[in-house]
């Protein structure tokens, strides 16, 4: 029962990515190649929730579920390496349509092939593991 509030969650996420068409091939290509306003939308509007949140946790002193409070810790200063994963990230996403919450939710949908995509982004994920201490970070 403890996992249930999160199982929730998800069906909640899936059904706002899939109702504001988030999950769209074609509202992804449309972002890439600036034709529409759309998916920049639900992008921002998700990151001045995100700072909106973030604010008000430090300004209240939250507690996570345990009693603990919620410590951000501050990002490395070495702006390369963010430009470079995100840049693989952003390939990845143009050439597959998808980012991970949207590749669950077009599962869900039936769409089985993102089945190949998901098990791309675990061996990617892998494989940046095994060789994560030979990379210059």
């Amino acid at each position: 029962m403890k996992g249930l509030k999160f199982i929730l969650a998800g069906i909640v996420f899936g059904i706002i990515m899939a109702k504001s068409e988030a999950i769209s091939w074609y509202r992804i290509q449309e972002m890439f190649r600036f034709q529409s306003f759309h998916m920049y939308g639900i992008i921002g509007t998700a990151v001045t929730l995100g700072v909106l949140a973030v604010f008000l946790i430090k300004k209240f002193r939250l507690r996570d579920t345990e009693g603990n409070p919620i410590v951000f810790q501050d990002k490395d200063k070495n702006w390369k390496k963010y430009i470079i994963g995100g840049t693989i990230f952003g390939l990845g996403w143009a050439l597959t349509g998808a980012c991970p919450g949207p590749m669950f939710v077009n599962v869900g949908y039936g769409y089985f092939a993102m089945l190949i995509v998901i098990a791309g982004a675990l061996g990617g994920t892998y494989l940046y593991g095994v060789i994560k201490d030979k990379l210059p970070h």
